[in-house]
């Protein structure tokens, strides 16, 4: 697994988000990308059960899953440690469910196409929460190299070829590495610039031509 960015992309004016969607997918197919099977990333929220005493704010539990990893599944709390679990955690949640509520109706999930474009791998994504389409996420991987600093401007210029303007800075989930010690070892990175946009769509209105069929 190389450097990763996830970036949630402006729908165009006048489109919905399918049709907003089929235009990068025509972009990504003109430059030479060529189609590879599906993916899709999820995630589940869960909050602390019971009342809260403490006067603090509750703590939000996040479980998160991959079609690329798909034995593993991460938890996230918010703002706190992470555990990359074995894929049956959400059995063990159930278990927990005097301690961790599920959060009814606030799942979202970002499914859609894998492309391979030379050494770069990119998935667009339609991301849904509750039947209803909320947004468009772009994934990009550049796969040769684990470095930010050292790829990230071919990253941007190749992103620029079907972006446009629409480009996003570098993952803020990087600025706080110490350059030249990232190790790849899980999805975490990529997972944690998920749970940065998911949390961002939950926060928006529905979009126009947002039904899921």
């Amino acid at each position: 697994m190389g450097v990763t960015c996830v970036c949630q992309v402006p729908v165009a004016e006048g489109k919905s988000v399918q049709q907003t969607v089929d235009i990068l997918h025509r972009k990504l197919e003109q430059l030479g990308a060529v189609k590879q099977g599906n993916f899709c990333v999820d995630c589940e929220t869960y909050h602390a059960a019971g009342s809260n005493t403490s006067g603090q704010p509750p703590k939000f539990l996040y479980v998160m899953h991959n079609t690329e990893t798909p034995l593993s599944c991460l938890a996230l709390f918010e703002g706190g440690p992470y555990l990359t679990a074995d894929g049956n955690f959400d059995v063990l949640m159930v278990k927990l469910k005097s301690h961790f509520q599920n959060a009814k109706g606030h799942k979202v999930e970002s499914r859609g196409s894998r492309y391979q474009y030379c050494d770069f791998l990119i998935k667009v994504g339609t991301v849904t929460m509750s039947s209803s389409a909320r947004g468009i996420s772009v994934e990009v991987e550049y796969c040769p190299c684990v470095v930010p600093g050292d790829c990230w401007n071919l990253m941007k210029e190749f992103m620029q070829s079907f972006l446009g303007p629409s480009i996003p800075e570098l993952p803020s989930v990087y600025t706080t590495k110490p350059e030249g010690l990232y190790v790849p070892v899980d999805s975490t990175d990529t997972m944690t610039q998920y749970l940065e946009l998911f949390g961002k769509v939950r926060k928006q209105q529905v979009v126009p031509g947002s039904s899921v069929r």
